[in-house]
């Protein structure tokens, strides 16, 4: 069952949900995408299944979220808020777990820009990420990753219009030795798969297994 948190920042409080694992190898950090929050199913469901793999998962909403508004934060504001959590929860739940950061589309980049301005992290998860918008794969959102030396694991369906596979692998190939990039068959966006009948809960317990193989394969590698 997921705990209720709330995380104290300068502007009041950040809400968050705590699934953890009954003996876990590492903290997972877990921010939403642009249009649904730390409730939605497919948050749900991958916490759920990374939790029940062995890592906990403390997912957040962004201030924006919290707020009710629909546009999201800037990225100086985004950037503040995974550096709170990442804050408190180090101080607060991880003890001597080491701290992943996690995100679906938008906040997984943030935590990658987070972790460019100096956020400690073990290790990144990409669950979809946006490299660019969809039709204008001339303006790509890399910049900041090549200079990243954390490991990185992209979580990218075949099909996701905001990450053309051919792009996504060069990008990927000429990151930092430590990067792995795993495609889902005809996975959109939202890692839905056309007639394949899942719920969105079932799209993303569909994530965990290669999530918790990364962490456990970083972490052997720091042993």
């Amino acid at each position: 069952m997921s705990l209720e948190l709330s995380i104290p920042v300068e502007s009041g409080a950040i809400s968050a949900l705590l699934d953890a694992a009954e003996h876990p190898a590492a903290l997972v950090l877990l921010a939403h995408g642009s249009g649904a929050g730390k409730d939605h199913p497919f948050m749900s469901g991958y916490a759920q299944a990374v939790a029940a793999l062995g890592c906990s998962v403390l997912r957040f909403n962004f201030p924006y979220m919290d707020a009710g508004k629909k546009f999201p934060d800037k990225a100086p504001t985004a950037v503040s808020a995974w550096n709170h959590v990442r804050d408190w929860a180090a101080e607060n739940l991880a003890g001597d777990l080491p701290i992943f950061a996690a995100g679906k589309s938008f906040g997984g980049r943030m935590a990658s820009v987070a972790v460019s301005e100096g956020m400690d992290a073990a290790g990144l998860v990409f669950l979809g990420y946006p490299l660019h918008a969809p039709k204008k794969e001339e303006k790509l959102r890399d910049e900041h990753l090549y200079a990243l030396q954390v490991p990185m694991l992209f979580l990218e369906g075949t099909r996701d219009p905001f990450a053309n596979p051919q792009i996504m692998a060069d990008v990927a190939s000429r990151l930092n030795e430590k990067t792995e990039l795993v495609w889902f068959e005809g996975g959109d966006h939202s890692f839905k798969v056309a007639r394949s009948g899942r719920t969105p809960e079932q799209d993303g317990a569909g994530l965990a297994e290669a999530t918790t193989r990364f962490i456990r394969s970083v972490l052997g590698h720091r042993s």
